[in-house]
């Protein structure tokens, strides 16, 4: 079952301002639980994490930013 257009946009919207926090609460809380690796390896963690966490949500977002492909369009 394919989502509409504006169920899509409402998802990206909720993952980005619910689950993403979340996310990154739980890969710093995940992190802080081992000694502390050096400044480039620890940003390599967290780049690896913020790119895995996208994955699962790749067909919701996309084309979120596009204009509605449902909308009426206006005819001049």
């Amino acid at each position: 079952m394919a989502l509409s257009y504006k169920t899509r946009r409402r998802l990206a919207l909720l993952i980005l301002v619910v689950g993403l926090p979340l996310y990154i609460a739980a890969a710093w809380w995940v992190t802080s639980l081992f000694e502390r690796p050096s400044l480039l390896v620890e940003l390599a963690i967290y780049v690896a994490l913020g790119f895995i966490w996208a994955l699962p949500f790749k067909f919701i977002f996309k084309g979120v930013g596009q204009a509605d492909p449902d909308a009426p369009r206006d005819q001049d």
